[in-house]
């Protein structure tokens, strides 16, 4: 099983499969509109622009299971990070990323990365780093600054 064998769906609900990326690096985000985090998205976004071109790409998944942060739907919450954040990556519809209906994706990443949590994720913008083979190569605290990716990201590419 790779990241390549999961299937998700855009904010407008259209199904496609992850293996649309095979060859580029991948950051999946468990994503927020209201969270304290929510600058990430300028951060994230500076990322995409510098590196989409050298074959890597940001995939957000918006979740309301941390505070009730992301309280509106998955439309709703694109427009706020594109409205807000000019966010241009693509985003995705809203999932769970903990708990029972964790999203099948969710489930082989925080298997792949336990984390401090023994893989649950601990709150919005918990970042996973996939090399262009499609392996989980890290996994991000939501206190770690896309820019602090940067060196990382560029060892892939």
């Amino acid at each position: 099983m790779s990241i390549y064998d999961f299937e998700v769906a855009r904010t407008n609900g259209d199904k496609y499969s992850l293996s649309e990326y095979k060859g580029k690096a991948i950051l999946i985000v468990n994503t927020a509109s209201e969270c304290g985090f929510t600058p990430q998205f300028e951060g994230l976004e500076k990322l995409y622009q510098e590196y989409k071109d050298k074959g890597f790409v940001v995939l957000g998944f918006p979740c309301n299971q941390f505070g009730n942060q992301e309280p509106g739907d998955s439309n709703e919450a694109y427009q706020n990070c594109k409205l807000n954040y000019g966010v241009t990556f693509p985003m995705h519809e809203k999932i769970k990323v903990n708990g029972p209906e964790q999203h099948p994706l969710y489930d082989y990443l925080t298997t792949a990365k336990k984390g401090i949590l023994n893989g649950k994720i601990k709150w919005n913008f918990t970042k996973f780093l996939i090399n262009k083979d499609g392996d989980v190569v890290n996994r991000y605290s939501p206190q770690k600054s896309p820019d602090q990716l940067r060196n990382d990201i560029e060892e892939l590419l």
